[in-house]
């Protein structure tokens, strides 16, 4: 009896002293060129856009396109970037600079409506678009 707990004493002992080793297995999914040095980057809560502060200008890439989608001229001072996804907001910041610029993000969609019926004048400051085909 005392034999058998002894082993199994010193099989637990050894069990517990052992390390547990982790892996990761990875890939890289796109590689996106920068104009410039990158000193910051963020990404926006649902991972479709990647913020990239260079020396004078935030790139906002579309991550599913692997393309520039804007360009946000700021003042060369600014090096640091965060993002706050509260306010879906770029926060700016530098070791010289001399104020922290808030930046809100709106996405604007475009639609065309060439070849679909409209009535009133083709340049209004409005249109509604009505898609009443939809059940």
């Amino acid at each position: 009896m005392k034999k058998r707990f002894a082993a199994c004493a010193a099989l637990l002992a050894l069990s517990m002293s052992s390390s547990a080793q982790a892996a990761f297995e990875w890939k890289e999914t796109s590689s996106l060129p920068v104009e410039g040095q990158s000193l910051a980057t963020a990404t926006s809560a649902d991972g479709r856009w990647l913020y990239v502060l260079t020396h004078g200008e935030v790139l906002i890439y579309a991550l599913g396109e692997n393309r520039i989608e804007t360009r946000i001229p700021v003042d060369r001072a600014f090096d640091q970037l965060t993002y706050s996804p509260t306010t879906n907001s770029l926060i700016l910041s530098g070791k010289t600079a001399k104020v922290i610029r808030v930046v809100q993000l709106e996405q604007v969609h475009a639609f065309s409506y060439d070849g679909l019926a409209f009535q009133g004048p083709e340049n209004a400051p409005v249109t509604i678009a009505i898609f009443s085909d939809y059940q």
